[in-house]
């Protein structure tokens, strides 16, 4: 069965798109930590980060930091936190989120929940960026 991941990248279910490439794919998190919390995920269904040959992995952190880049000109924070944990859907996605402090990188916290047009807003601030 195809991850969810997969799904969103076939369009069989929607999502807020930052960037694609023919490789990758950007979008914002339905269950953000804070807004603008971005999933950067290559197209090829792949379950672990190491899994990745060496081209595909120094690809994909190449248009991680194409993103991140956009989301700082877009977004008012400190810095653009990076977590990869690999542990909820089994195909590789790196987490992209604002932070202002260590604590904003807390995965344990309640999640936010943003309105639809602030989410539909955030995604063009930030792929009016790329």
């Amino acid at each position: 069965m195809s991850s969810i991941f997969t799904r969103i990248i076939d369009g069989d279910i929607p999502c807020y798109k930052i960037h694609e490439d023919d490789n990758h794919i950007a979008f914002l998190d339905i269950r953000p930590i804070k807004l603008g919390h971005i999933l950067v995920v290559p197209k090829k269904e792949i379950d672990y980060i190491f899994q990745l040959d060496l081209p595909q992995y120094e690809d994909l952190w190449r248009f991680v930091r194409k993103v991140a880049k956009a989301m700082k000109k877009s977004i008012d924070c400190n810095r653009i936190g990076i977590s990869v944990v690999g542990l909820e859907v089994p195909h590789v996605h790196v987490h992209l989120i604002p932070i202002n402090k260590i604590s904003d990188l807390n995965f344990e916290a309640d999640r936010e929940v943003f309105s639809k047009e602030q989410m539909t807003q955030v995604a063009k601030l930030i792929s009016n960026e790329i």
